[in-house]
């Protein structure tokens, strides 16, 4: 018998176990893939879902509620919910300071940055974080009253929790839509079809904008499923359609294939093409203006195609106006050394909501306005958490031009901090709003800043006496036309008087929740004489406020295109209906009787009728 016969026999019989096997294997796998299909294509390995509500909230840019209290503030958003499945106004809620479109329609709304992309359009954001960190499988959202203002979700790679933070925090959107006006303010759960991510997260980011809406929006409770093990796809979210992949037969079909292109132009055509196409041809200023209608990463990318492109896109004149926010999630030193030689002209600079857990240094943002402040004249950093005492330091040292400056809600700059800002006497414009801005540094800004034209110092809680605030400003800031005082609680009518009498150019003024104003003091009063071009006055949730407040208003502020009043009592409603109609001529005695009679909280007829403060527009 040959040798290799019996080589032969082994290694049939080995190939036949083979076959066996992987029969076997087969067999096992179709099974497995019967059993996934009858147990309705549930993603394997199987985990068990997690439900949770927010543990606590992080962060957020703003809220109606007051940093004293817990009433309308983003705070009611941790927990279970509290209002849910009530609808209507309730103080349990959490509440965003604005809604509507007047917001950007009063005497101190700022201009819009050129080059904003279409898909941001967030307003407001509120950050939570939840106990255990899982694979989102669905969030809600309990919307409690005139729902419809949340645009975005985002999920976050760091844990809130964690003595180790990443090297890198990632940000990835689970949702994102435009916004839309919902029918009808009734509560409702919403559940967005999310994306799956590739990173377990228990940090949840909602942006909103409120523009579409008749009133504020209510959230109650956000609550996060998920599973602890990633999910596999199941079979049915594997499928891929093949139509969306065959771009041969594409190109082929429309001819916009690489050979139907070679037919069309020769080598001769090509040779006698300059190197850069037509674009050699057509005016520098000409291409300069065709950029400039490219974000800001469509400008990046475009650099990468040639030479020319490469030096237009680079050209600082592209970069006077810069907007970052929209970028928040991806924007860190790097980012800032990238464009560092590209703004040195650059003018007006927004950086609000960007740098936050670490993604922008004190010395990265530092080198950054050393090279490009010399030039700029507005700076945006609402919700900059990096921001401390130094970078003020070097705000006011290398932006000598600067005239508006937002502050807005950098809740971690120390109160000393601000000292530094009364070096920039050019400052026209400046927001505070929930800052720790204490009041020896606040005199200090108003005596050296007097060209000041805009000025925010909404719930700033560290002001001890707010009325030689306001006497300062009479004395000193003599072109003020806007000052919002929201939640100020120990302005007087002293401090109304000194205002009144030295910024007799305001035409919009904030006191809502001001609860130590009277109107027995003849404070409103006062206001309505001495304020003739008011536009825009906010009186909102002051008691005091009667018919007499109103018909002064009505004589003496011709100019009145916006009036909040809401939760106010009229003792003489019937007596003074002609008078109030002439801030509402289009409400009838009836509406008037019902919009201005009860509180905010206890009247939702009062709230769907009154129409003075988001409507009232010539």
């Amino acid at each position: 018998m040959s040798p290799v016969f019996p080589m032969l026999t082994v290694l049939s019989m080995f190939y036949y176990m083979c076959l066996r096997r992987r029969a076997r294997t087969a067999t096992r796998g179709e099974m497995n893939s019967r059993r996934a299909i009858e147990s309705n294509t549930r993603a394997l390995p199987i985990n068990v879902e997690i439900v949770q509500y927010a543990k606590e909230v992080l962060d957020f840019s703003s809220h109606y509620g007051s940093e004293n209290s817990m009433s309308y503030t983003m705070w009611n958003l941790a927990g279970i919910p509290n209002v849910y499945p009530s609808s209507g106004d309730f103080t349990q809620t959490a509440v965003f300071r604005t809604y509507g479109t007047w917001w950007d329609r009063c005497p101190s709304a700022r201009l819009p940055f050129k080059r904003t992309p279409p898909t941001f359009c967030s307003q407001d954001y509120v950050e939570l974080a939840f106990e255990e960190p899982v694979y989102p499988t669905a969030v809600h959202i309990l919307e409690t009253y005139h729902p419809g203002a949340v645009v975005r979700i985002l999920a976050c790679s760091a844990n809130p929790y964690s003595q180790n933070p990443p090297a890198e925090v990632r940000w990835e959107i689970l949702w994102s839509e435009a916004p839309t006006k919902v029918n009808g303010p009734q509560a409702r759960q919403f559940t967005p079809c999310i994306k799956q991510v590739n990173f377990p997260t228990n940090l949840i980011r909602l942006e909103v904008n409120s523009s579409l809406l008749d009133y504020y929006t209510e959230l109650d409770a956000v609550v996060l499923h998920g599973v602890k093990e990633r999910p596999v796809l199941s079979l049915k979210t594997s499928m891929i359609d093949m139509n969306d992949i065959d771009e041969d037969e594409d190109e082929e079909k429309y001819g916009c294939g690489m050979d139907t292109l070679n037919k069309q132009f020769s080598i001769v055509t090509l040779r006698e093409w300059p190197t850069n196409g037509y674009f050699d041809k057509l005016p520098y200023e000409l291409i300069q203006l065709i950029l400039s209608h490219l974000t800001v990463p469509d400008l990046c990318r475009l650099a990468q195609t040639c030479k020319l492109l490469y030096q237009h896109c680079c050209d600082p004149l592209q970069y006077i106006h810069l907007s970052l926010q929209p970028y928040w999630a991806r924007i860190n030193d790097t980012s800032l050394e990238y464009l560092q030689s590209r703004c040195t002209l650059i003018q007006w600079l927004n950086l609000s909501w960007t740098g936050n857990r670490g993604a922008i240094s004190v010395s990265g943002f530092s080198r950054f306005l050393k090279v490009c402040g010399s030039e700029l004249v507005r700076l945006e950093l609402s919700c900059g958490h990096f921001l401390n005492e130094t970078c003020l330091e070097v705000i006011t040292e290398m932006c000598p031009n600067l005239q508006e400056l937002n502050l807005s809600s950098c809740d971690k700059i120390p109160p000393q901090a601000f000292n530094h800002i009364a070096k920039v006497g050019s400052l026209k414009r400046l927001i505070l709003y929930r800052t720790k801005v204490e009041q020896t540094a606040l005199l200090s800004i108003l005596n050296f800043c007097s060209e000041l034209q805009h000025l925010s110092l909404g719930s700033c809680v560290m002001i001890e006496d707010y009325d030689l605030i306001a006497s300062m400003m009479g004395a000193k800031c003599k072109k003020l036309r806007s000052l919002d005082l929201w939640r100020c609680k120990n302005i007087t009518e002293n401090g109304i008087a000194e205002l009144a009498s030295g910024c007799q150019l305001l035409e919009e003024l904030d006191l809502g929740w001001c609860p130590t104003l009277q109107s027995s003091t003849g404070c409103f009063t006062n206001l309505a004489r001495k304020l003739p071009n008011l536009q825009k006055l906010f009186l909102t949730a002051n008691r005091s406020v009667c018919d007499t407040d109103i018909e002064e208003l009505a004589a003496n502020c011709t100019r009145l295109r916006q009036l909040d009043i809401l939760g106010i009592e009229f003792d003489s409603l019937n007596r003074k209906s002609d008078v109030s109609k002439q801030l509402i001529p289009e409400a009838t005695t009836e509406e008037l009787k019902t919009t201005l009679r009860y509180p905010l909280a206890y009247n939702e007829e009062y709230r769907r009728l009154l129409k003075i403060e988001a409507s009232f527009w010539e």
